[in-house]
């Protein structure tokens, strides 16, 4: 599947992969209200007490129709808006009966989770809906046995579908890379052909051992790290090292599992299996850095037991005031008004509902967000860290470069895409693409590979050959002066030179690189424009890195990485006290694209890098991030402005719903409390729809919402 498909019909489901333990926000109880994956009741290990994405969802649909008929039978309702609720034996008990149902089955997600918090003793967001909705159902229920004067029915299925639809809202935004082990798994083929004393047999890479003989066949992945004893292949090793191009592998060098075998069959040597392969390697280094990031929510954590702690102490304090001023019927009832009011419903919805609106606006543009921490952190990244190929190039070459010895360099590329016509390697591809761009190409017979070294065949009657240094040795062929320049500012720049060949005459020479795409150059200065270093990190030689550093004018670029090493270089820079994100689409960008602080995947890429990232961009066009960037301050805007609302609401009810003015004449009755309290909600959620109004596209003017 695409990754366009997975954003248009699974964005839902990759979003709100399973969270693991501890992700949790204002909204967001440690007790294990995780988020569910692809499929409900895999059983993944974050799951706990099956509360899952699908049960909110239906529990609050359910919850929102039982509260319909709560409400329009509530007598202050019906007083505010004039009219009259249908009468008929057993009208009075709708509320009642309506109101417990909801209570038991709509509030449960919330009495479980603040049960568990209360037995732990780490209150939060969950105890203190907990203890909101069951003073309120305890009031209502005193009330209709004529103990209290207290009617929070209504207010009751408000709180609990104000609360069930957050908690919906948020799960189904969060992510977590919680597939990329299972995707790096996926790079091995199921089986693998064996060669033994009567031929091939095809085994299940699960029962290989160290020693064991395998046949790669052209286009098939290694499945075991070994080192080759027969034949000679192109191989393609962009997923492990990001070299952009095919490396030789000749008998003696060692090939790596999941790698693949471009051009020819070769034979292998099993020299490691299992847990001791470079996959597996890479494997735990992702583990490690996806468990180092789950402790940035003890900030959070600390924000909700706050919450809880006011609430509480005002009911208390409320309660011992008016006792001591010798009015113990007001006493229970502000305390009960406290306790319901100070349950913030504004501040339940200020971030799920910005999350919420924030995901779906990015999925529009492109944007796939997988983890909101990656989302909310991408505001204050000052070091961007792309990856080079595939990322910052097309991860495919192209002929950048053309030097013929009579001039005629349209004439040369012809014939040299006439000769490649038949091969399928990757650098003929790219010449026969360029070359036809050029007109039409002359028949070529007689084609032949000489492995390692190029390919020739017969065109307009004579004998051309095509390929690199090692061809140009064995033939023990000069290269014309007229080429010299040329060749050695191609080499400087790390291009991969082809020479082709008459005989033991040298007709022109070819440069391959791999293709800076034309959207680099605009994302870079754009970063620039917002103040935002840009590096760059490559498994490809350091000449081949500075050249395309210099062309894009990048700040800093690390070449001839290795995978471990670019998990290290990202928390190099983070040690120099920046705050990275990293940008990439292999497997071997992996590990760092989970230790970055916001890890970005190219679409194009791998799953592997698809799911160790917290931003997956839908396009391979790299200006995508500036997208991210302007989202995540926006979205940012968004949340301080409706926390600084539900905050300020709650600043302003509790003392009135304690009384503290009352002296003065200034009360807050719980009625017209709960009204403001409603009022407040909507204010929260009108505010975040605001973000709609954000333009992601680089070339258009942001529209910053008010």
């Amino acid at each position: 599947m695409t990754l366009k498909e997975r954003t248009g019909r699974e964005v839902e489901n990759d979003s709100v992969a399973a969270a693991s333990e501890g992700q949790s926000h204002l909204t967001m109880d440690r007790q294990g209200h995780s988020a569910e994956g692809k499929e409900e009741g895999h059983g993944d290990r974050s799951q706990h007490a099956g509360h899952s994405v699908a049960m909110f969802r239906d529990r609050f649909w359910l919850t929102l129709a039982m509260s319909v008929p709560v409400i329009w039978f509530s007598e202050m309702f019906q007083m505010l808006l004039g009219y009259g609720a249908p009468s008929f034996p057993g009208s009075d008990l709708v509320a009642p009966l309506l109101g417990t149902v909801i209570f038991v089955y709509g509030g449960s997600p919330f009495l479980k989770g603040g049960l568990s918090e209360a037995r732990q003793r780490r209150p939060g967001m969950m105890l203190l809906i907990a203890l909101a909705i069951t003073v309120a159902f305890g009031a209502s229920a005193a009330t209709e046995l004529g103990v209290l004067e207290l009617d929070f029915w209504w207010e009751l299925a408000a709180l609990i579908v104000i609360m069930l639809l957050g908690h919906w809202q948020e799960m189904k935004a969060i992510g977590q890379a919680s597939g990329a082990l299972d995707a790096l798994a996926e790079l091995l083929p199921d089986d693998a052909d064996r060669v033994t004393g009567d031929g091939v047999e095809r085994v299940p890479i699960s029962s290989l051992v160290e020693g064991d003989i395998v046949l790669v066949r052209p286009g098939a992945r290694v499945p075991a790290d070994g080192d080759v004893i027969e034949g000679s292949a192109a191989v393609d090793e962009s997923m492990l090292t990001g070299e952009s191009r095919p490396v030789t592998k000749d008998v003696g060098d060692r090939v790596v599992a999941g790698t693949v075998a471009t051009d020819s069959s070769i034979r292998v040597r099993v020299a490691a299996v299992g847990e001791n392969t470079a996959l597996a390697g890479i494997r735990r280094l992702v583990a490690e850095a996806q468990e180092s990031r789950s402790r940035a929510q003890a900030l959070a954590d600390r924000a909700a037991a706050f919450l809880f702690y006011v609430a509480a102490g005002s009911a208390v304090i409320t309660y011992i005031a008016w006792t001591v001023l010798g009015e113990p019927r007001d006493a229970i009832e502000r305390t009960v008004t406290v306790l319901v009011i100070a349950c913030p419903h504004a501040l339940g919805l200020a971030i799920p509902l910005v999350i919420s609106i924030s995901t779906a606006l990015s999925a529009r543009n492109g944007i796939l967000v997988k983890d909101r921490l990656a989302l909310e952190g991408m505001r204050s990244v000052d070091v961007v860290l792309f990856d080079k190929t595939g990322t910052l190039t097309a991860a495919r070459h192209a002929v950048t470069g053309v030097a013929a010895v009579d001039g005629d360099e349209s004439r040369l590329l012809t014939l040299a895409g006439a000769v490649e016509s038949d091969s399928e390697h990757p650098l003929a591809r790219a010449i026969v693409l360029s070359a036809k761009q050029s007109g039409d190409l002359p028949m070529a017979t007689a084609f032949r590979s000489m492995t390692g070294r190029g390919v020739e065949a017969n065109v307009n009657g004579a004998r051309l050959a095509i390929g690199g240094p090692s061809l140009v040795r064995e033939r023990s062929v000069e290269i014309p002066e007229q080429l010299r320049s040329s060749i050695d500012e191609w080499e400087r720049r790390g291009a991969a030179v082809l020479y082709v060949l008459d005989g033991s005459a040298v007709l022109g020479a070819l440069a391959l690189e791999d293709e800076v795409r034309p959207e680099s150059s605009a994302a870079v200065d754009e970063l620039h424009r917002l103040g935002v270093k840009v590096a760059m990190i490559t498994g490809d030689a350091r000449q081949v890195a500075q050249a395309v550093a210099q062309d894009l004018d990048i700040d800093e670029y690390f070449a001839e990485v290795l995978p471990e090493d670019k998990d290290a270089t990202v928390a190099g820079l983070q040690g120099r006290g920046h705050k990275v994100a990293m940008v990439g689409d292999g497997v071997n960008d992996a590990p760092a694209l989970a230790r970055a602080d916001v890890g970005i995947a190219i679409g194009a890429g791998t799953d592997v890098a698809i799911e160790s990232a917290g931003v997956v961009l839908a396009s391979d066009d790299p200006r995508a991030v500036v997208g991210v960037i302007r989202l995540s301050k926006a979205s940012y805007r968004k949340m301080v402005q409706n926390l600084v609302w539900a905050t300020g609401y709650n600043t302003f009810a509790i003392p009135l719903a304690a009384g503290v003015f009352a002296w003065a004449g200034i009360t807050l009755a719980p009625a017209l409390g709960a009204v403001l309290m409603s009022v407040s909600t909507i204010v929260v959620a009108l505010n975040a729809q605001l973000l709609r109004r954000l333009d992601l596209e680089i070339t258009g003017g942001e529209r910053s919402p008010s």
